[in-house]
């Protein structure tokens, strides 16, 4: 039954094939727009514009579809973004196209109405009391569920995963391909497993990096933060370490986590020109996700703040659409646990576990109070398809860690290789420097070389 509902919805008739293309009015792209039916089900009802950009190569051989990640990012300037960085082979052997998932951008923005001081980041992606009482984030969480269908009720429940990877079908079949090839990072790896498993013969090179895991979603995806920021911190603790003489963090690398810990507890107890322990939880965070040239400004956060002297924080303030679209493809494509005591316990047992987080990955959201259910089961990624799909991953990466990768190489089988750099950080394919990395993943996508096995590369 379930099998046969996806292939029958994947199997929809698409629009006929031809598309307009108009210089962009904000990018030096080429716009277009390709209408979809908001919900799949009743392909004949409502229709929605998805917002969809061209680079065009001289002699393209075939089209590079592209995503950024999120869930929630947009997309439309993309084609620049790889430009920027692509080696120029991969850049002349596609037509690169960019698009603003539904839900996002002009692509049918959905809307939470968030206020700005709930889009702080120590609420919106739910840090726990400094104890671990989770009673506030509850409250906020079960707040942003009814907000977000208050503002976009009629929307969001078709704000799915496997709706974006048949938003994806669409315009392949609006740009007349037979085929598309794909690159997509983060939360786009999962969105390009779904879609090379409800559509495997119109697949061409698939190349995911930093890889999502498709198991236990998405409740699952954010524990797996845990252990992440771990073994990431570890990185800077040992940087650090190193640097001591100019910041004074600490000469080893335990002495470092100790400098953390005795931070952190010094704003718990009390702020410092409103930074509070959470904020400062934060801005490690953000400053381990990354590369390690965001390591000097985290330590400078930490010695200011050691130092008593004033800090200047960076912001990072999202979009309404990005992050409604963010809880849309979280809380529809599997349902959520609506157990607080449940969740309770699991912050606890997480911050003992993995204490740099502070119990965050497990915590309470508004999925747990979202007012509809999934329509559909999540789709199940198979090894049924073409061997065609490269994965790109760094072995320490806090966002997307590598035990995704190995899942999602897993389930795909032989369809699949990974291919691994032993760096940390979250980006790996044209972001690290990892030239090994690099050369595999630009060989498959211009010359179609597929790896005959698994390949671990060194440090960039």
């Amino acid at each position: 039954m379930i099998t046969s509902l996806l292939m029958g919805l994947a199997a929809v008739p698409a629009a006929a094939a031809g598309t307009t293309w108009t210089p962009c009015p904000d990018l030096p792209l080429e716009c277009a727009t390709v209408s979809v039916p908001l919900d799949y089900r009743q392909p004949a009802g409502r229709k929605i514009d998805i917002a969809v950009t061209r680079k065009k190569a001289a002699k393209p051989r075939g089209v590079l579809l592209l995503n950024p990640g999120g869930p929630g990012g947009r997309g439309r300037d993309m084609p620049l973004a790889v430009e920027q960085v692509a080696p120029p082979a991969l850049v002349e052997a596609y037509d690169l196209i960019g698009f603003d998932p539904r839900g996002t951008g002009r692509s049918a923005p959905v809307s939470c109405g968030l206020t700005p001081e709930q889009t702080d980041m120590t609420k919106m992606l739910g840090y726990p009391a400094a104890n671990g009482d989770i009673r506030v984030s509850a409250d906020y969480a079960r707040q942003i569920a009814k907000q977000c269908f208050q503002h976009s009720g009629d929307l969001l429940p078709h704000v799915t995963t496997a709706n974006t990877a048949r938003d994806m079908d669409r315009i392949r079949v609006a740009l007349g391909e037979r085929k598309i090839s794909y690159f997509g990072t983060s939360y786009g790896s999962y969105l390009g497993a779904v879609y090379a498993s409800l559509f495997p013969a119109q697949t061409d090179r698939f190349l995911l990096d930093s890889v999502l895991d498709p198991r236990d979603l998405w409740a699952g995806t954010w524990r797996n933060w845990g252990p992440g920021i771990e073994q990431r911190f570890d990185d800077f603790a040992v940087w650090a370490a190193a640097w001591n003489s100019t910041y004074g963090l600490g000469s080893t690398p335990s002495a470092v986590r100790d400098t953390y810990f005795a931070l952190t507890a010094q704003l718990d107890a009390r702020p410092v020109g409103g930074l509070t322990g959470n904020q400062l939880r934060v801005q490690t965070r953000m400053g381990l996700w990354f590369s390690d040239a965001e390591f000097p400004g985290l330590a400078k956060i930490w010695q200011s703040i050691k130092n008593g002297e004033p800090v200047q924080v960076p912001e990072a303030p999202m979009d309404q659409d990005v992050v409604a679209t963010l809880w849309g493809i979280s809380c529809n494509d599997v349902a959520a646990s609506r157990n607080v005591a449940e969740y309770q316990l699991d912050v606890l047992a997480d911050r003992k576990k993995n204490p740099i987080s502070n119990g965050m990955p497990a915590n309470i959201r508004p999925c747990a109070f979202w007012p509809v259910e999934p329509y559909e089961p999540a789709v199940r990624i198979t090894d049924r398809g073409p061997s065609n799909i490269v994965l790109t991953q760094n072995l320490r990466d806090p966002a997307t860690p590598l035990v995704g990768a190995q899942a999602m190489r897993s389930l795909l089988g032989n369809r699949s290789r990974l291919v691994t750099g032993d760096d940390g950080g979250h980006g790996a394919y044209l972001t690290n420097g990892n030239t090994c990395l690099d050369t595999a993943g630009t060989d498959f996508l211009v010359h179609g070389k597929f790896p005959a096995q698994d390949v671990h590369c060194g440090p960039a």
